[in-house]
C-alpha cells in the first residue's frame, strides 16, 4: 500500500477481523476507525462456532498505511486477526439483492447432499449470496440465500433443485426473498397424519372390528391418492360406523396423538400474530377438545348423524371435501381480513391439493405424491416444527421464547 492517492480523494479499505468471538471486538475496531474519521461504507458479521468475521469496508481520505497499522495495533492487542486491502477510490458495488432463499433440512445434511446443492446452484448459473444455520434440532437447516445471473423459465430453479433433494436425500424448500416470505399470517393444517399422528376414522372403525378397520384403510389410502372421489369414499368409510355409541367420538378425540413438534409449532406461530386453525376431512367432534386445547382459532370439519346415542352411519350438510377445503380457506382468510398470498396450508394427501394451491404458501407434509407434485415444499421428515424453519423462523428464536416462558425442552430422538 502507498499513500500516492490525490489529497481530497477517498480510498477504500476493507478491514476484515477474524478470531475467538468475544464482546468488544467491535467496540476496539470502531474506535480505531473514528481516531482516522472514515466513513463507513459497508459492515457485515458472521459467528460461525463461536468464530468471528467481521468485516468493515471504509473510505479515508488519508493515508491508508497509517490506517492499517493503528487498525492491527488494536486489533492484535486483543488477539485477534486482521487483514487490510485497499479497494480502490471508486464507490463500492451496491450490495446484491437475493431474489430466492434456499432451505435445504436434513437429519444430517452431509458434505456429499451439500455439494449437490451448491453445484445445482452453480450450473443454474446463481450465486450464493449467504448461508447461515436456522436449525440444529429436530434436523438440521440451512439458509442459503442466492440470486440467478441469468434469467431462467419460471420454476426451473425449484424444479431442479426438487430433484436434487430426491438424489441427496434431504428436503429443499425454494421460496421468493423479501417481506412476502415473511408476511404470512394466517395458517391452516390438515388434521388426520398431519396434525395428529394416523387416521381418524380408522381409529374409529377399529371400535368396530379388525375387518372393518382394514376395509377403511384401504379406502382411506386409495383416497389420499387421489384414486377415489373422497365424499363418496367418505360415505362408504362413515356407513361402517353405524350403531356405534356417540360417545366413542369423545374417547377417541381424548386419546389423539399429535405429530412431534406440533404443539411448539402452534405456540410459535400464536405468538407471532398468526390466525390458525385447521380444516380436515375427519369429523368435528372427535378434534373440537385437540382445537380448544391448542387455542386454535377456527376449524372445520364433517359432522356425524347421531340419533338416541348412537351413530347412524351418515354425514350431515356438505361434506369438508377437496373443493370443501379450498373453500374453508377462503372463508376463514376473509373472515381474518388475510389476503390469501398470506396464508399457509398444510396437508398430505390428494384432498389438500385444492387447499394447498389456493393458500399463498402450500407445504405438502410426509405427503402423497399427487400433492408432493403441486405443493410448494414438500417436507418429508416426521417432525411439525420444520414448517417453522420454511417460513423464515429459526430454532434459536423458538428456543428463546420458550426459555423465556419455562417451556423449553428437548426430547431425545432416537
Amino acid at each position: 500500500m502507498t499513500g500516492t492517492q490525490a489529497v481530497g480523494a477517498d480510498t477504500n479499505v476493507l478491514i476484515t477481523v477474524t478470531g475467538p468471538d468475544r464482546p468488544g471486538v467491535s467496540s476496539v475496531l470502531f474506535a480505531a476507525l473514528t481516531r482516522h474519521g472514515v466513513d463507513l461504507l459497508d459492515v457485515e458479521q458472521v459467528v460461525v462456532r463461536g468464530h468471528l468475521t467481521l468485516g468493515a469496508l471504509v473510505a479515508t481520505q488519508h493515508d491508508p498505511d497509517d490506517l492499517r497499522e493503528a487498525v492491527e495495533q488494536a486489533i492484535h492487542a486483543i488477539g485477534m486477526q486482521v487483514h487490510t486491502s485497499v479497494e480502490g477510490g471508486d464507490d463500492p458495488a451496491p450490495r446484491r439483492r437475493s431474489t430466492h432463499v434456499v432451505l435445504v433440512l436434513g437429519r444430517p445434511i452431509t458434505a456429499r447432499a451439500f455439494g449437490m446443492v451448491a453445484k445445482a446452484l452453480a450450473e443454474l448459473g446463481a450465486n450464493i449470496d449467504s448461508i447461515r444455520r436456522v436449525a440444529d434440532y429436530p434436523v438440521t437447516g440451512l439458509e442459503l440465500e442466492v440470486s440467478p445471473t441469468a434469467p431462467h423459465p419460471h420454476g426451473t430453479l425449484r424444479t431442479r433443485l426438487v430433484e436434487v433433494a430426491g438424489e441427496a436425500g434431504v428436503d429443499i424448500a425454494v421460496e421468493r426473498a423479501g417481506l412476502a416470505r415473511r408476511g404470512k399470517r394466517l395458517i391452516v393444517f390438515d388434521v388426520d397424519s398431519t396434525l395428529v399422528q394416523g387416521e381418524v376414522i380408522e381409529m374409529l372403525a377399529g371400535r368396530v372390528g379388525p375387518a372393518a378397520e382394514a376395509e377403511v384403510r384401504a379406502v382411506t389410502e386409495a383416497a389420499m391418492r387421489g384414486e377415489l372421489d373422497f365424499a363418496a369414499s367418505l360415505r362408504r368409510r362413515v356407513a361402517v360406523l353405524a350403531g356405534l355409541p356417540a360417545s366413542i367420538l369423545d374417547d377417541v378425540g381424548a386419546n389423539l396423538e399429535l405429530t412431534p413438534g406440533a404443539r411448539t409449532t402452534i405456540r410459535t406461530l400464536r405468538r407471532l400474530g398468526f390466525r390458525c386453525g385447521v380444516v380436515s376431512g375427519g369429523f368435528r367432534r372427535v378434534i373440537e377438545t385437540l382445537a380448544d386445547d391448542l387455542h386454535l382459532d377456527f376449524c372445520a370439519a364433517n359432522e356425524l348423524e347421531v340419533v338416541d346415542g348412537r351413530l347412524t352411519g351418515c354425514v350431515l350438510g356438505d361434506i369438508v371435501d377437496r373443493p370443501g377445503k379450498a373453500a374453508a380457506l377462503r372463508r376463514f382468510a376473509e373472515i381474518y381480513g388475510v389476503p390469501l398470498d398470506q396464508c399457509v396450508a398444510v396437508g398430505d394427501g390428494a384432498n389438500d391439493i385444492d387447499m394447498l394451491t389456493t393458500a399463498g404458501l402450500g407445504i405438502a407434509f410426509n405427503a402423497k405424491p399427487a400433492l408432493r407434485e403441486v405443493a410448494d415444499t414438500a417436507l418429508s421428515h416426521p417432525y411439525l416444527d420444520v414448517v417453522l424453519f420454511v417460513l423464515g423462523i429459526t430454532r434459536d428464536e423458538v428456543e428463546h421464547a420458550d426459555a423465556a416462558e419455562g417451556l423449553l425442552r428437548r426430547v431425545p430422538i432416537a
